[in-house]
């Protein structure tokens, strides 16, 4: 996932650090290959700190250069031994002689060198704690946890070190639940609920999680909430929606509902001013829930026709032909179709490059896709709030990612009047 406001500090992508690269470069490997993956993190601290310096070990300081005051001596200092460092990664467990030096600061003094390839007191890589995590929030106990593990990391996870990654990745999700969107650039909301398993006392129960994600000025789309309210109620919803506000979300330009009854009440009260878009998918299944099977394959054809058209004169023909045909076919058809109103057509409000992904709420469709792939293993989770923490962790992880919008380039252009004609 692109670097945005649910990234994680435990559970971020193994490519931010040439350290979190070597997860993704070598399987659990012997010893012998261990050596390697020691040298090459060594090596490349020991390169580091030859940049900072301005020259390599046992090398003489360079002489200041009175007519070029940014020269190569700009920065001074000097190396004083090594320190011993412990590093637990999909590789195993490898000790690390991490060089050790003071820099002069302008004041004067001195402060110890960092190495930013290797953080202070990191103990594991970044993709070592997330796939600890991973495996707990599935549903595993510390000891299971430690035993699935032994063979990726040599035995060198316990249980203290799977409860201490715990404890930081729900720290991280306490933190991200309640950050400041106030620099949020968000011009676009698609809000849609999502069915999962758990397990509620002693029993497998489907609950639901309100997702909304919002999309950037950029086009680049980023989950702004997941949470389990027990339902999708109005006044769900406005607790989700009132809680966004609270923290700083500006007010959308355009939103993409489901179609549901309570979020739309809630979205009325708070925003009903701003356009909004009723799902085209949502509704295809709201019209066959209408039809005698016999009918399926030919009102989704006629849908689809009117739908996909190439322009909003030709949706607006289409759709009063659709209309004349089923209320002589199917009334129910025709009047599911015509109780959307004009919300199903407003896309067409948009430039054509942005119908494909203003028609629907395909983008929280697809991460609810993978997000079932992920844990078809674990067919029902061990709580509610696991369920939507291991939602977030996903895309933190940068196990799943999400694409800018179709159209991002004509974000910022203003919607047209009135969509289509609704008159039949």
């Amino acid at each position: 996932m692109t670097n945005n406001s649910t990234t994680s500090p435990v559970l971020q992508s193994a490519a931010e650090t040439a350290v979190d690269l070597l997860d993704d470069w070598f399987d659990p490997i012997e010893a012998g290959l261990r050596d390697r993956v020691r040298e090459f993190i060594q090596t490349m601290i020991e390169s580091e700190l030859e940049t900072a310096l301005s020259r390599p070990r046992y090398a003489r300081r360079p002489k200041a250069d009175p007519e070029n005051a940014e020269g190569a001596s700009g920065v001074t200092g000097h190396r004083h031994g090594h320190r011993s460092r412990s590093l637990l990664g999909t590789f195993g467990r490898v000790d690390i002689a991490v060089p050790r030096a003071r820099l002069d600061t302008p004041e004067g003094k001195t402060a110890e060198w960092r190495s930013t390839a290797l953080r202070a007191y990191q103990r594991r890589t970044r993709q070592a704690d997330a796939l600890i995590a991973g495996a707990y929030l599935a549903g595993t106990n510390t000891r299971r946890v430690r035993r699935a593990l032994a063979a990726v990391f040599g035995g060198a996870v316990g249980k203290d070190t799977v409860s201490r990654v715990w404890r930081k990745v729900k720290s991280d999700w306490d933190a991200w639940n309640t950050r400041s969107l106030a620099e949020e650039p968000i011009v676009r909301l698609i809000l849609d609920g999502t069915v999962v398993r758990v397990r509620l006392d002693r029993k497998a129960t489907a609950i639901v999680l309100l997702v909304v994600l919002g999309v950037r000025e950029d086009g680049q789309k980023v989950l702004l909430a997941v949470k389990n309210m027990g339902g999708e109620t109005s006044e769900a919803w406005r607790a989700v929606l009132d809680d966004l506000v609270k923290r700083g979300l500006v007010k959308p330009r355009f939103l993409i509902v489901d179609g549901g009854t309570g979020l739309e009440q809630a979205l009325a009260a708070l925003w009903g001013d701003v356009p909004t878009q009723r799902c085209t998918v949502h509704k295809h299944r709201n019209l066959l829930a209408h039809a005698p099977q016999r009918l399926h394959e030919e009102v989704s054809a006629d849908y689809n026709d009117m739908i996909y058209a190439a322009s909003a004169a030709e949706i607006e023909e289409r759709r009063r032909a659709f209309m004349r045909k089923w209320r002589l076919k199917c009334k129910a058809v025709a009047d599911s179709l015509e109780e959307a109103g004009e919300r199903l057509f407003t896309f067409t409000r948009l430039p054509l490059s942005q119908w494909r992904s203003a028609r629907t709420t395909n983008a929280i469709e697809r991460l609810h896709e993978e997000f079932k792939r992920r844990i078809k293993t674990q067919t029902v989770l061990p709580s509610a709030e696991t369920a939507a923490m291991l939602f977030w962790a996903l895309l933190a992880a940068g196990q799943i990612a999400m694409r800018k919008v179709d159209g991002w380039q004509t974000l910022n252009q203003n919607l047209a009047e009135q969509p289509i004609d609704l008159a039949a």
